[in-house]
């Protein structure tokens, strides 16, 4: 039977005072996505606005994301449905790309979190890397817990940020994950990063994208059929 993944992205084509151009970040588009798709699952793209979804830091140096925009993969992104019309029936995961979009658009956003409720309490996976996580930190359970309380995560370090976006994001991710109880960890910047607890799993950066596809592959397989 194959497996179902729903990538869900930002609508936000700036951010911050300055209104820095961003987006979801293509490489942590492509790389999961590619993985994904070897491994034969299906995946649809939904963002929260529906309509074309921005793409930020279009590398084509690198061949895994040059594959994703001369395939369906950038067809998809710009033809996206919106959130408000999904429903999470048949989907085994959820991932969340990073980009700072998700900071604009993903931090306080009800219908977002409701989904990433919905899917965790469902038994399915929720994942997201580098900023995505910022999709996570609010996000409160059934029980009236916060989804990262007492769990182990990562995203996008302080340390990172500092050399990266810091005039252009309104609060620190590493702090609103552990303001909600979250078991935070990070290494030095830039470097792969991954973790998997239980059926969440994040990554730190971009370098960590491939990492948070395999370990959503590795639990979805591990489960079998």
């Amino acid at each position: 039977m194959s497996r179902k993944i729903l990538f869900m992205v930002t609508s936000a084509a700036v951010i911050g005072p300055k209104n820095r151009p961003t987006g979801s970040l293509l490489t942590e588009l492509a790389h999961p996505y590619e993985a994904f798709k070897k491994q034969g699952y299906d995946i649809d793209i939904y963002s929260v606005k529906g309509g074309e979804a921005p793409i930020d830091m279009v590398e084509l140096d690198d061949p895994i994301n040059s594959a994703f925009l001369s395939d369906e993969g950038l067809t998809k992104m710009k033809n996206t449905d919106s959130i408000e019309n999904l429903s999470i029936a048949g989907y085994d995961a959820v991932f969340v790309p990073g980009g700072l979009g998700p900071v604009a658009d993903m931090t306080d956003n009800p219908p977002v979190q409701q989904i990433l409720a919905d899917f965790y309490e469902s038994g399915k996976i929720v994942s997201a890397v580098c900023h995505g996580p910022v999709s996570l930190g609010n996000v409160i359970l059934k029980d009236g817990s916060y989804l990262v309380n007492g769990k182990n995560v990562t995203g996008f370090s302080k340390e990172e940020e500092e050399n990266y976006a810091k005039e252009d994001v309104p609060f620190e991710l590493e702090d609103l994950l552990k303001a909600n109880g979250a078991n935070y960890s990070s290494v030095d910047p830039w470097q792969p990063y991954s973790i998997a607890d239980g059926r969440l799993v994040t990554g730190q950066n971009p370098a960590s994208a491939q990492g948070v596809a395999e370990k959503v592959i590795a639990i979805l397989e591990s489960a079998g059929s």
